[in-house]
């Protein structure tokens, strides 16, 4: 009687047991299964480009224990392809988005509609400007005091004036409201200082009509608003087929410190792409944590950079992340 009485406690530690490793693997699973799923969609996201920006990401989604999934994309992307990536990130199980708004009649149309779906979060800048205070959050640099800064360095080159000097503009294709803003920037920095804007060209996101840059008139200097016609250029100037123009703009890649470091780049005003990464998500889980707090958007700091200081301690950082 007593053997029995001991075997039935037995039987009974060992079921209670198993019931209890089982609720812990139930729980684990569970847990895997509630983890938030955030994607990101960036147009031509395999581009050397983003590396800074998805190292942030990575790093943020590591910190705070959530599920990343960057969307594959080419060179060019529509609103209506965007919006359609959207739908298939909301179909796979994600709970948020952070977008790159693409320049589109349809932008518009496709940002309210995401956000009908679920929480989104841009970077770069918001293409439509809404007084309300519903506007969608963003992160970016401050593009407007960064064009007038890549302006300063110039003059700071040329003792304050450019009289008898003559520029052209870069840029890409579809100009993206942070492009525009950097342009207004530059473009103010320089008014009044005597110098001559003789071209603007623009640069396909595939590069193809990159080898046409060098038919443009010659000019002194050509500026470059982002880091596609910053690249195009300088590969142009390390071709010598830039009738010896100096370039100075804004990138964030690896190949467009590669031309500042042969001497292709003059100046580089460097985003923190890092930090745009990391932060935005961040901002975008706290906002999905508090729904009804005040949405706040991020200015993020960015760099100058030129030969003699690029691989001084506070360049470093940056440097490192774009290599990730």
């Amino acid at each position: 009687m007593k053997k029995d009485k001991k075997m039935f406690i037995l039987i009974e530690a060992v079921l209670g047991s198993l019931v209890l490793v089982l609720a812990f693997v139930m729980l684990q699973e569970k847990n895997e299964k509630e983890k938030q799923k955030i994607a990101v969609i960036i147009e031509n996201s395999d581009d050397n480009q983003w590396a800074g920006l998805k190292y942030g990401l990575k790093k943020a989604a590591e910190d705070r224990d959530v599920e990343l999934s960057v969307a594959s994309t080419g060179p060019t992307l529509t609103a209506k392809e965007q919006e359609k990536l959207i739908r298939q990130e909301v179909e796979g199980g994600a709970d948020a988005v952070i977008l790159q708004p693409v320049v589109d009649r349809d932008t518009e149309k496709t940002l309210q509609e995401a956000e009908r779906e679920l929480p989104v979060m841009l970077i770069g800048e918001n293409p439509v400007k809404r007084k309300e205070s519903t506007e969608i959050p963003v992160v970016r640099p401050d593009n407007y005091a960064m064009g007038r800064k890549l302006a300063e360095e110039l003059l700071k080159d040329y003792n304050g004036h450019l009289k008898g000097k003559s520029l052209g503009i870069l840029n890409r294709e579809k100009e993206s409201e942070d492009i525009k803003q950097r342009k207004k920037g530059f473009e103010e920095g320089i008014k009044g200082k005597g110098a001559e804007f003789v071209w603007s060209y623009f640069i396909a996101a595939d590069h193809e009509a990159a080898e046409d840059l060098e038919k443009q008139p010659e000019v002194d200097f050509v500026i470059a608003f982002d880091d596609d016609s910053l690249t195009a250029a300088g590969n142009c100037a390390a071709s010598n087929n830039l009738h010896g123009a100096l370039v100075y703009g804004i990138g964030h890649s690896t190949e467009a410190v590669y031309y500042l470091d042969t001497g292709a780049a003059e100046c580089l005003a460097v985003p923190d792409e890092f930090q745009i990464g990391y932060q935005s998500l961040i901002t975008l889980l706290e906002q999905m944590e508090q729904p009804f707090k005040e949405r706040n958007s991020h200015e993020i700091s960015y760099a100058v950079i030129r030969r003699e200081n690029l691989f001084s301690r506070e360049n470093q950082e940056i440097l490192y992340t774009m290599s990730q």
